[in-house]
């Protein structure tokens, strides 16, 4: 490895894509008992946490703080290697701004090595895609310098959309208003959300009913992507399987050489998007 990549449990990263990735944990509260995640997909009991919070059980989230990232970060730059961390979008979460004064901490204190804070603009595969393309760089001997530039110049083209079941989790974080959600689910108004340039999640679309919205979805797929080398499709859900494995054949009759990969949605971000989040995380043209 030319550099070491670091990526935290909200990259939604199963185990067989962890390669030359370190994962730091993420906590929140659940009914206000902490919990540590690690970022072992395969172990969360998704279907618990989601139909905890359908029963009106609460989850709270806190960013990764600048200690966490000191810890981490420092035994490596003291082995002599240089740090690519690819952070959850600054437009959601203070975890971007914690990496990068921890980030110009440690250049300070070893002016020799490098340290890069990606913001992905993004979350769940949203970053994870980003963590894998980093990982990819570094087994190929790419310098940390220069695949900083291409990773910062790949996170446009790092597509993810997604629609909710419940309004109510995104009105508990701000995304949309109380009467918008009240209305929503009244009218059963389903709404299309990615992460724009700057990082926040906004609407491109709002459709009735859910088939509509997976529908939307792949719609979205075929007028963005593009090929890649292995043609890395990944889809998440909040505890809704059936409607990933809907989402995934529409994805397949569009681009039947697509690589699909189905997995659940993380409780970091999960805790704000709720039991029924579908996403669809691919590389494209553009966001």
């Amino acid at each position: 490895m030319s550099f070491v990549v670091f990526a935290d449990g909200s990259a939604n990263l199963p185990k067989d894509k962890l390669e030359g990735i370190s994962l730091l944990p993420c906590s929140y509260l659940l009914d206000g008992q902490q919990v540590e995640y690690k970022g072992d997909i395969e172990s969360f009991d998704s279907h618990t946490f989601y139909e905890g919070l359908r029963n009106g059980k609460s989850a709270q989230t806190s960013l990764l703080n600048t200690d966490l990232f000191m810890t981490h970060f420092r035994p490596v730059l003291e082995q002599g290697q240089d740090v690519i961390y690819i952070a959850m979008a600054s437009g959601i979460s203070g975890t971007y701004n914690a990496a990068v004064l921890a980030a110009d901490e440690l250049m300070e204190e070893f002016p020799e090595r490098f340290v890069h804070i990606v913001d992905s603009k993004g979350c769940g595969f949203g970053s994870g895609l980003l963590a894998i393309k980093a990982a990819q760089l570094s087994s190929q001997g790419v310098n940390c310098r220069a695949a900083s530039k291409i990773l910062d110049e790949a996170v446009p083209h790092a597509c993810q959309y997604f629609t909710v079941d419940d309004l109510n989790f995104l009105k508990k974080t701000g995304r949309v208003s109380g009467v918008t959600a009240s209305i929503g689910t009244i009218l059963n108004i389903k709404p299309i959300l990615f992460g724009d340039s700057t990082g926040h999640i906004i609407s491109c679309g709002k459709v009735r009913g859910r088939k509509a919205s997976i529908d939307f979805i792949a719609k979205k797929y075929a007028e963005k992507r593009i090929d890649t080398f292995d043609n890395s499709v990944f889809i998440s859900h909040g505890d809704c399987p059936d409607d990933a494995k809907a989402l995934a054949s529409l994805v397949r009759d569009i681009n039947p050489s697509a690589n699909i990969r189905i997995c659940v949605h993380e409780p970091f971000s999960g805790a704000h998007v709720g039991p029924g989040m579908l996403g669809l995380f691919f590389w494209g043209a553009e966001r």
